[in-house]
């Protein structure tokens, strides 16, 4: 019963959080989920003073698990974006971020049976159908959630949590470049329209008339900017054969400089009408891939390492996210399996009423 409140555990994943629950606690009707779980946040309210979103889209977040029947697979992974001041729940995307906390969520919840020293967990990923390998510290049977792995916008370590991903590529628009092409131009501007996990537009942010340094809030500031990156995500969305997005949390679009704190690119992100504190761990995927296409706006602007393996460290708003891309000739455009370090933590447990 909605009234005794539902099982829920509040969890930081990434550099995001939000609430994690069984799909088999939630009502199976779509249109009657969705209602709860804006009740839950407290959405539609800037604020979200009547719920437990953190009045961020960073914040309203939740993840959808249940033990998986595919083969090979442990568990089904569904991600919700709860928008803040709309009265919308958008399956339209992935969540990297959240993906950190899935592996020990199902560890929590008895879906997957640890093992001493590390627990490797296969998550589907419902949105999209994609595969990942999530490898989880665990002692006595439970997640260790302290250590000191660090990552760029959080400010305190955790355990590190290591994701894989072989088949990324095209999960939301049905190719790496939905266009046929890593350079596209719209309004004048060159883009590239990439989906290496999540959807994203890569543009130069001098073509803006920005450096590509500038801080979160002088960007949320700069409403004629803001138009602008807008008018061509809405052109953007047919063309990665996403139809129409007015509605929609993607395409990301992501502003690109030469990098300066050591890393490869330099990166401000619109996700897509307010701008990310850092930058997703899919949409980080895509610019990073973009930035290995020779014919993209971002190759030129990146520094790139030598070899087969690259770290490429895409560089943030509060920080950068390292990315490791390994390359392969006999893949499309070779491309090949990538991998980065995440952490989570869990916030508390409890029951949450809608």
């Amino acid at each position: 019963m909605v009234s005794d409140g539902i099982a829920c555990i509040m969890m930081r994943g990434g550099t995001s959080k939000g609430g994690y629950f069984l799909a088999e606690d939630l009502p199976r009707d779509k249109a009657e989920r969705d209602r709860l779980l804006l009740r839950i946040m407290g959405s539609p309210d800037p604020r979200q003073i009547d719920g437990i979103g953190g009045a961020d889209p960073l914040t309203s977040k939740v993840a959808v698990v249940r033990k998986s029947e595919r083969p090979g697979i442990d568990v089904d992974y569904l991600f919700l974006q709860v928008f803040v001041d709309q009265p919308l729940v958008s399956d339209s995307q992935n969540c990297g971020n959240i993906l950190a906390g899935i592996g020990p969520f199902a560890i929590e919840r008895g879906l997957v049976a640890p093992v001493e020293g590390e627990t490797p967990v296969t998550i589907f990923m419902e949105n999209t159908g994609q595969t990942t390998v999530a490898r989880v510290r665990t002692k006595d049977g439970k997640p260790v959630y302290e250590g000191d792995a660090y990552i760029d916008g959080v400010p305190t370590p955790a355990s590190p949590i290591y994701l894989s991903f072989s088949d990324a590529a095209g999960s939301s628009c049905g190719a790496l470049l939905p266009t046929g092409s890593a350079l596209t131009e719209i309004d004048g501007v060159e883009c590239t329209l990439i989906d290496n996990g999540m959807p994203v537009v890569v543009m130069r942010a001098a073509d803006f008339g920005l450096t590509g340094y500038e801080t979160r809030a002088e960007l949320e500031a700069a409403a004629e900017v803001k138009a602008r990156v807008e008018k061509i995500r809405l052109q953007a969305g047919p063309l990665m054969n996403l139809g129409d997005v007015s509605e929609k949390s993607v395409p990301k679009m992501t502003l690109v400089a030469a990098p300066k704190n050591g890393g490869a690119i330099m990166t401000r992100s619109f996700i897509p009408h307010r701008v990310h504190a850092s930058i997703g761990v899919f949409g980080g995927l895509s610019v990073a891939t973009a930035c290995l296409l020779p014919e993209s706006p971002a190759y030129s602007l990146a520094s790139l390492p030598e070899g087969r393996e690259k770290m490429v460290a895409v560089e943030h708003a509060s920080g950068q996210m390292e990315i490791v891309m390994r390359t392969d000739d006999s893949q499309p455009y070779g491309l090949g399996e990538s991998s980065i370090v995440s952490t989570s933590r869990k916030l508390f447990e409890g029951r949450v009423f809608g």
